[in-house]
């Protein structure tokens, strides 16, 4: 048994926190083979998120958390939960719940078993199911296809807000990542293969939001900034290993 810290990034979204968070827990009862704990990781949301946060953290004491990031970013929310966390296993998923929670156990249970030292969730893989428009797929294949091209990234999704890593994974690479936005995801994959950490593809299901908060294009530019920045100036390296 692990205890898994369940992040769940957050930028206005006080309409869809409530449900997200009670389907979750739902489905985390049904699994006791792990201690689970949500994590809301609120990226200075403007609307009624904070205090609708705070009303799940006390309606579900002990098993929902809030936490308050004064700055915009999916990369600094995860940074700044996962290097402040103190369980086994860290995840994260998207609040729209886009990715079937049926996929945790194949995300978590490796690394809470040794197996692996990073997991994440790819829609591209042989084996998953995506439903989302054509602008959002020829995007997101020709983005895979630069990072392997060019990166030399091994996988097959990258973007996909699903994914987890062990608390000595995290600490050890999470400083390496210097992005904190959207680019975090495909840096943080890249210097775990380029300083030999174990990684593990999970194909899943995934059902696109159409009330998406991510800009598409915007998201993908930066990708391609964070990739050219990498190229240039190298993958840092894990002091001591290897």
């Amino acid at each position: 048994m692990a205890n898994i810290d369940v992040v769940i990034p957050v930028y206005n979204e006080e309409r869809a926190l409530p449900g997200s968070v009670a389907r979750t827990l739902a489905f985390l009862d049904a699994h006791p083979a792990h201690t689970w704990r949500i994590v809301i990781a609120d990226n200075a949301s403007v609307d009624r998120t904070r205090e609708v946060a705070q009303g799940l953290e006390a309606q579900y004491a002990g098993r929902v958390i809030y936490q308050h990031i004064p700055v915009k970013g999916r990369g600094i929310a995860l940074r700044t939960v996962w290097l402040t966390s103190d369980a086994d296993v860290s995840m994260y998923m998207d609040v729209d719940l886009s990715t079937d929670l049926e996929h945790i156990p194949a995300l978590v249970d490796p690394i809470a078993a040794g197996e692996v030292d990073l997991s994440y969730g790819s829609r591209l893989a042989k084996g998953s199911r995506t439903n989302r428009g054509f602008k959002r797929e020829f995007i997101s294949r020709s983005y895979v296809f630069i990072l392997n091209t060019v990166a030399r990234l091994r996988v097959t999704d990258a973007q996909c807000g699903f994914k987890a890593i062990s608390r000595e994974a995290a600490r050890a690479l999470v400083p390496l990542v210097r992005d904190n936005a959207w680019f975090f995801d495909s840096e943080l994959l890249l210097v775990a293969q380029e300083n030999g950490y174990r990684l593990r593809e999970v194909p899943v299901h995934w059902e696109e939001d159409t009330d998406t908060r991510v800009k598409i294009v915007g998201t993908a530019i930066e990708d391609l900034k964070g990739i050219w920045r990498l190229r240039r100036g190298g993958v840092p390296r894990v002091a001591g290993r290897g």
